[in-house]
Order: structure tokens, then C-alpha cells, then sequence
């Protein structure tokens, strides 16, 4: 098909040249493939077609089934990636970043730097549109703009994820991948249950859902509020920085996991009231985050004030969590997470675009005291691992949610309605604390009482409990 222009000496920019492909950029801005599309031309349908209609209409160039990046002589990958709105009219990030589809067979062939997620999106054109159902793909507006060249230190963490995910197909194993396994640099399922799995190298007998390579939310979110701080719609990342957990030299010599590993060693078996001693952690008023407190300071290594909110952590939507594990094995409480946006739940449609699949795919880091002595509260640091959710939990977690969408589109927003911790099924629904008088938007306008995701903490016990055959068998 014939589009307006493919004379690339005439266009109006310079497409070996990625800054000027960038400022060509602003131009859509505030608009939508509406005001530049000429009569005759013929609108893509489906999922990816927005992007070809923007190479297409806006930067007049033809389709092509390249391998490379989509503005090849310039090195750098045009990414179109829609946004929400949130009720107090803020962007968010409506889903991951899909890089490229992963052909198990052939994936398997290139190291790193020769695969084609790597020779494509070092450096992308990041167009982020504001979604709306039902709309004609020429009614889309732009609204940001970012260059975006992945620093030097997250090619190294997602170097590691590449490589992670590689392994394990080699390993026959493409059908146990999960966005969990990684950091920033996830294996995304596509496409809808019941289609056609793919073959898979060295496992003839177990076929593979599809997968593509995909930049997580949890990273999208970091681009995103880079963005907004910035307070500009179009922007480069030349000059990006955040406070760091770990360094780019550290990276170069071990691994994220391993460095953050090596941190807790010192304090193996060591009574929490010693570690809090060395790493200055005041218990003067016994906090009942203490225990939090104690793994933090271990972990920052006075990098940051609170991993959790570190670069590293949020990009990669990892989470640390402290356990106490009783004498006799029992762990009192259950681990809570988020409340329930009623909101997100009633408008999404799929369960992998569900916020509550982000945060139960996406990797922990638990920290566990264990007590020594019944009732003597004499716990010391006793494991630290990362964990992520097995498929079969993840099965489970779906029901969950859905049962939580089911609840909430019938207005059935109460503590009768909701899976309760001693109907052990793995989680249940309830409040982080009975003072939550305020209440959380809801689809009918009325709002509700708040109400959070947990762990039940039979669940975590079992959680620990596996760690601790791992750990017996070696």
C-alpha cells in the first residue's frame, strides 16, 4: 500500500538522527492521527496497528516486516504506549511495555547484545496516548513525548533478566516463565486463553503459552513519573538519575540478587536487638515495625531510607516483606498488602492487565526472624530469599479476584461478602486498621469502606516452609 510519502530525503526530519526524529515528535502532541491523515488512506485495525498508523501517517514512512528498529538508521524504536486517567485526573500507566514476541526456538541462538530486543530498544521513541474504549484509532490523543535510552545500569540488571529467561528455555522450561522471575525485563504472556501454545527447544513433549519480551509497569511507571516531575510533555532522559540501592560497578561484578544477599550475611543468627545496635536503628519506643526497620537499614546499606522506594525496587515492582516465625513454627499474623482500588478491579477486563496480577507476578524479598526460645520474643535473622508466586497460587489468586470484581460490580462491598482468613483459601479480604473511616471511590459514586489484598498467614508458613526443604536438599 502507497502511503503519502516515502522519499526519505524529503522528509521533515532527519531519520538517521534521533534527536531531530524527537523534536519532529512534539508536532503530535495535543493532537491526534485525525489532523494529519489524508483522504484515501486506509485505517489499521487490532492490537500494534496504532503504532504502524503513526509511522505511516505522521512520519510518512511504509510499513515494513524489518527485524531491526523501526528507525533504523538512527538506531532507535517507536513505541506507542497508551495511559489512563485516575480519578483525581492524573496519568497512569495502563499496561507493560511489549518490546518484541519471543520465538522460544530461535531466541536461544543470540547472546544479549545480538538479540533483537537489545539491537532494537537501547534507545526508543516513547509516544504515550491517552486510551479510551471504543475509539477509532485516529481519535487518540498524544500526550507525551520521551527519548528514552536505557541507562547503562539498567541494561545491566536487564542483561540478567535476559538471561534468566533464556536459561530457563534452554532448560525446557518455557512453560513455567513467569514475569516474576525478573526485575525489570519481563516474559509477558499474549494473546487469550485457549490460543495455540508454541513448541519449545528441548521439551518436545510440552508446548509453551506465547510470550514477548515486555519493560514491566512497575519500570513504565518510573518513565512516567520522570515525565510528570519534569513538568514537560516532551522530554529526553539524557540527564536521568535517581538515588541508587546499588551502583553501575557493583552490577558489573555480581549479580542485583547476590549483592543484596552478600548485605544480610554479616547478621545471620543474629538477635535483632544486636543488628539494631550495629546499623543504629533506634528501638527505644519498641515500634511494631522494628523488625522492618532492622531489615532496611541491613539492605539500604545507608544508600536510601527505605528500599521499597528505592530506583531498583520500584522499577522492578519488588517488594521486601519481614516475617517472624514463632518457636513451634506458627506465624501469627498474615501479610497485607494495598488496599483495593474498587475502581481498577470494575474496569479491567483481563486478569493479567489487573493490578492485583502485577503485584502477586512480581518478585518479594522476605526477611525472616525466627524465634528461639517459646515466648521469649528472642528472634534473630534466620534466612533471607527471593520469592515469586508459583502458577498454581497465581490459579488460585485469579478466583480470588475474581470473586473481589464479582463483589464489587453487585455493590457487595462488606466483610460478609469477602473471603475471610479462615476459609484458608491462601488470601482473604479485610481492613489494614478499624480506623479507615474515610472511603474509597466506587463504581455506583456511593464509595466504601477500604478494604486490602492479604496473605493469609497459613500461607506464609507455607511459603517458609518450602524455603526450608529448598534450602535442607541443597
Amino acid at each position: 500500500m502507497a502511503v503519502k510519502s516515502n522519499n526519505k530525503n524529503n522528509l521533515p526530519y532527519n531519520i538517521a538522527n534521533p534527536t531531530s526524529i524527537f523534536e519532529y515528535s512534539k508536532g503530535l502532541l495535543g493532537k491526534s492521527l485525525r489532523d494529519f491523515v489524508w483522504e484515501g488512506y486506509e485505517v489499521k485495525k487490532g492490537k500494534g496497528s496504532l503504532g504502524q498508523m503513526v509511522e505511516n501517517i505522521y512520519f510518512l514512512l511504509e510499513t515494513n516486516n524489518y527485524a531491526g528498529a523501526d528507525f533504523s538508521e538512527a538506531c532507535m524504536e517507536l513505541k506507542c504506549t497508551p495511559l489512563k486517567k485516575s480519578k483525581q485526573d492524573n496519568y497512569l500507566i495502563k499496561e507493560r511495555l511489549v518490546c518484541n514476541m519471543i520465538n522460544y526456538c530461535e531466541v536461544i541462538k543470540d547472546d544479549f547484545e545480538h538479540s533483537h530486543f537489545y539491537l532494537k530498544c537501547q534507545l526508543m521513541l516513547l509516544l504515550f496516548y491517552l486510551h479510551k474504549s471504543n475509539c477509532d484509532n485516529l481519535d487518540l490523543e498524544f500526550v507525551f513525548s520521551v527519548l528514552w535510552k536505557l541507562p547503562k545500569k539498567d541494561l545491566l540488571i536487564i542483561k540478567h533478566d535476559y538471561d534468566v529467561i533464556i536459561d530457563k528455555i534452554k532448560q525446557g522450561k518455557a512453560h513455567e516463565l513467569s514475569e516474576g522471575d525478573t526485575m525489570y525485563l519481563g516474559a509477558c504472556r499474549k494473546g487469550q486463553k485457549g490460543d495455540s501454545l508454541m513448541k519449545q527447544p528441548n521439551n518436545p513433549d510440552v508446548d509453551a503459552p506465547r510470550r514477548a519480551f515486555s519493560l514491566k509497569m512497575a519500570y513504565m511507571r518510573i518513565v512516567l513519573d520522570y515525565v510528570a516531575k519534569s513538568g514537560k510533555k516532551a522530554i529526553s532522559n539524557v540527564d536521568y538519575s535517581k538515588s541508587e540501592l546499588v551502583s553501575t560497578n557493583a552490577l558489573l561484578k555480581h549479580s542485583f540478587d547476590e549483592i543484596l544477599l552478600s548485605r544480610f550475611h554479616p547478621f545471620w543468627n543474629m538477635p535483632f536487638e544486636k543488628i539494631a545496635k550495629i546499623k543504629k536503628v533506634n528501638l527505644s519506643n519498641n515500634p511494631k515495625n522494628k523488625f522492618a526497620m532492622i531489615a532496611n537499614a541491613i539492605a539500604a546499606s545507608s544508600k536510601c531510607s527505605n528500599v521499597n522506594r528505592s530506583e531498583e525496587f520500584l522499577k522492578a515492582g519488588l517488594t521486601m516483606k519481614t516475617i517472624r516465625v514463632q518457636a513451634t513454627g506458627i506465624i501469627k499474623e498474615a501479610m497485607s498488602f494495598e488496599n483495593i482500588d474498587y475502581i481498577e478491579v470494575a474496569e479491567c477486563d483481563e486478569w493479567i492487565d489487573s493490578r492485583l496480577y502485577e503485584l502477586f507476578s512480581s518478585r518479594f524479598m522476605f526477611v525472616v526472624f525466627r524465634e528461639q526460645t517459646l515466648g521469649k520474643e528472642d528472634f534473630v535473622l534466620d534466612d533471607v530469599f527471593f520469592w515469586t508466586m508459583p502458577q498454581k497460587d497465581l490459579e488460585w489468586a485469579e478466583i480470588y479476584w475474581n470473586h473481589i470484581k464479582a463483589n464489587i460490580l453487585t455493590d457487595r462491598i462488606a466483610e460478609d461478602y469477602w473471603w475471610k482468613g479462615s476459609d484458608k483459601k491462601k488470601f482473604h479480604v479485610r481492613p489494614k486498621a478499624q480506623r479507615a473511616k474515610d472511603l474509597a471511590p466506587t463504581p455506583d459514586g456511593k464509595g466504601a469502606k477500604k478494604f486490602c489484598y492479604w496473605f493469609n498467614n497459613e500461607y506464609v508458613r507455607e511459603i517458609i516452609e518450602k524455603r526450608g526443604k529448598e534450602k535442607s536438599n541443597g
